[in-house]
């Protein structure tokens, strides 16, 4: 089940980051993790059934990505004025009569806690860099891979791919049926002859034949392309088990099309939209998101790392987990927690091999 409320600080203000970037911060939603399983027959109950839907306007939110209570309690009254074609007032006893539905309200905390130790994680293939996540990547939250090129971020994406679709017990999300995986490719790095070399390291668990076809990959050629694809998937997902959405990379599209100073409030507008899309996604429909985010240097800086990813605030505040990844030497490569609610600020290295992501021996 999502979690029953959130709040949300709505003020926008401009501001001027450390290395001269300016920055608009708008709405932050920290989340909460739901702990539902992964099956669309967790819906606590029909659209149908609530007042002022009737068959017509029923069937067009399910077209619009609405087909769920949790989806219509949790969007706001001008997208659902927007894609429903209703007016305020009847938007606005749609959302509250789901809400009412679902029980929306505050919770204690102990229950809280519950959840979130019946939480699923996926393992990232290696021991050492699961105990880093704290068990693996959780679901139902934003992670973020940040780092120069060739530091692991593809690899580590493509390596989850595989491991979302291996049993529970393994460290993946299946029970009965397949898990679906979503790839949102926008600097056309995905590789299938690569998840096949690294299906083969649990070719008894898994059915290597399968293991692409439950992978949907969509190439995104601008951003607005990215954000569609990205809704795309998050109107699957309530008919699709779903577990795991990589977008690879976050910031690509963005950083080539919103050129100069003068763009960078533009830019952040529709960069924070699309990760509420993601963030929204992961909390509602209970699937990992995994963010790949490009990086940059500050000149300024004559002490320390001057590496910093690049989104600035708006990235910052929506990720749940952030993860810096450097090279080392040869195969080897080092994760640090930079970021966490939970996790302390710690690192751990592990190898990239013709296997995948392994220990180092």
């Amino acid at each position: 089940m999502p979690p029953r409320k959130k709040k949300s600080n709505n003020d926008s203000k401009s501001t001027l980051e450390e290395g001269g970037e300016l920055e608009v911060e708008m709405s932050e939603n920290p989340p909460t993790t739901p702990t539902a399983p992964l099956s669309k027959e967790a819906s606590s109950g029909n659209i149908d059934e609530l007042p002022g839907i009737g068959p017509a306007t029923a069937k067009k939110l399910r077209e619009s990505g609405f087909g769920t209570l949790e989806s219509l309690a949790t969007v706001s009254i001008g997208q659902l004025v927007a894609v429903g074609n209703l007016g305020e007032a009847t938007s606005s006893k749609i959302i509250q009569a789901a809400r009412d539905a679902l029980d929306f309200g505050f919770v204690a905390a102990d229950e809280v806690l519950e959840r979130r130790r019946n939480m699923l994680k996926v393992t990232t293939g290696s021991a050492s860099l699961d105990d880093l996540f704290g068990g693996g990547i959780e679901t139902g939250a934003v992670t973020e891979l940040y780092g120069e090129y060739r530091t692991g971020k593809t690899q580590l994406a493509h390596q989850l791919c595989v491991a979302a679709q291996l049993p529970r017990e393994l460290g993946g999300l299946r029970v009965d049926g397949p898990i679906k995986v979503i790839y949102i490719d926008t600097e056309g790095t995905f590789r299938p002859e690569r998840i096949l070399n690294m299906s083969k390291r649990w070719e008894g668990d898994l059915d290597v034949k399968e293991v692409l076809k439950n992978i949907l990959h969509g190439r995104a050629y601008n951003s607005d392309h990215q954000m569609v694809l990205a809704e795309k998937a998050a109107q699957d997902s309530q008919t699709e088990p779903i577990g795991l959405v990589v977008v690879d990379s976050l910031i690509a599209h963005f950083r080539a099309e919103y050129i100069g100073r003068g763009t960078l409030a533009s830019r952040q507008q529709k960069l924070n939209q699309h990760i509420h899309t993601l963030l929204k996604m992961a909390e509602v429909g209970n699937m990992a998101v995994i963010l790949t985010n490009q990086v940059h240097s500050k000149p300024d800086m004559f002490f320390g790392d001057p590496t910093s990813p690049v989104g600035g605030h708006i990235v910052a505040h929506a990720s749940q987990t952030r993860v810096y990844l450097r090279k080392s030497k040869g195969e080897r490569r080092i994760a640090r927690i930079a970021d966490s609610p939970l996790l302390p600020e710690n690192e751990t290295v592990f190898a990239i091999t013709g296997d995948g992501i392994i220990d180092i021996n």
